[in-house]
This record gives C-alpha cells, sequence and structure tokens, in this order.
C-alpha cells in the first residue's frame, strides 16, 4: 500500500525516476524549494512501500496572477487554487494516483483556501493528459499559444508548444465563470497569463 504525504526537500534526491519521463516539465532546485516554503500544505508526494517515489504533486494559490501566501482576502473570482506539477512515473500509471493527489489538491483549494476554482497547464498535444483530465472534471478555458516556447509551426498550422488554460470549478464558483463551452477557440498570448 503506498502513502501520500507532504513533499520534503531531500525528496528532490528521488524524484528522477518521475522526472525523467518526456511529457514531465522539470524545473531548478530553487523552483521547488520555493513551493516547500511558500505553499507546504500544496505540496504531496505518492510513496510505494519500498520508499521510491511514485509520483508528486505541486500546488500553489493565486490571486489575479500573484501568488499568494495561504491568506484569502476579498471576493474576487481570480481566486484559485493552481496545479503547477503533476506527475507519476510510468511504472505506476493507472493506478489511481494522479486522481487522489488532485483531489487532496482541490480539496485544499475549496475548503482551506476558499477558491473558486483549480486551475492547470498542459501541452495541447500531450492527448492522454487532457483526457485524464477531462475524466476528472476539468475542461478547456483557452489555448495559451506559445506558453512553453516555440519549436515552431506543427500540424494544423497551430505551435507545438501551445498550452491549454483548464479549469475546474469549486463550490464557490456558483455561476460556473471558470467554465467556458469555447475554450479550445479561445487564443491568448503567452504574456496576457504570466
Amino acid at each position: 500500500m503506498s502513502v501520500l504525504r507532504p513533499f520534503k526537500a531531500t525528496d528532490l534526491f528521488k524524484f528522477n525516476n518521475i522526472n525523467l519521463d518526456v511529457w514531465t516539465e522539470t524545473y531548478g532546485i530553487s523552483f521547488y524549494l520555493s513551493y516547500l516554503s511558500r505553499w507546504p500544505d500544496l505540496c504531496n508526494v505518492q510513496e510505494a512501500p519500498s520508499g521510491r517515489m511514485m509520483g508528486y504533486g505541486l500546488q500553489r494559490v493565486k490571486l489575479s496572477h500573484i501568488p499568494v501566501l495561504g491568506k484569502a482576502e476579498g471576493a474576487s473570482t481570480e481566486w484559485h487554487g493552481h496545479i503547477t506539477a503533476l506527475t507519476v512515473a510510468p511504472e505506476y500509471r493507472r493506478l489511481s494516483l494522479a486522481r487522489n493527489m488532485i483531489s487532496r489538491l482541490e480539496l485544499i483549494s475549496n475548503e482551506l483556501y476558499k477558491g473558486f476554482f483549480v486551475d492547470l497547464y498542459v501541452r495541447c498535444n500531450n492527448a492522454l493528459a487532457i483526457n485524464m483530465y477531462e475524466s476528472f472534471g476539468y475542461s478547456v478555458y483557452r489555448r495559451v499559444r506559445e506558453y512553453y516556447g516555440s519549436l515552431g509551426i506543427g500540424k494544423g498550422g497551430r505551435d507545438e508548444e501551445d498550452a491549454f488554460d483548464m479549469r475546474k470549478p469549486l463550490s464557490r464558483d456558483t455561476l460556473r465563470r471558470s467554465v467556458r463551452t469555447n475554450g479550445r477557440d479561445m487564443i491568448v498570448s503567452a504574456q496576457e497569463v504570466s
């Protein structure tokens, strides 16, 4: 039986089996440490009985694109949880680990931080991840041009490094403002979201 536990700084020495996946966005050590120091309750690890890391999730809370340190003030509908990284090692996929980690992050965003929605960015050509997130209740809010940089134009005249901004409304979003039926057609530049 695996255990979901808080991410620790020493886990940075144990997660190569997860980060070597082609779809996993990898960051510098200072990035992970800044998340651990600012949002420790939003960083978790799924660990096998052997101690091997199976997956991890990093999230933060944002108000109008400004990271906030767990303090929810005002009634802005932009107050939300953001999943920065969620990845599961290939050998541990299809065990509902991602679903469990996301459920925990959604629960904290909803009940502790009182967010309106949870969002994440995913490469537009990562069909497996998009399908998984859609099965969890996320939908495409907009397409962000060249979010991951630019590799040039791919199939269909679209840049292969575009991202979908996917969102799932939480209980405070009673009007479902974080949902768009035409989200794939709403295109913005990366500068508009950073």
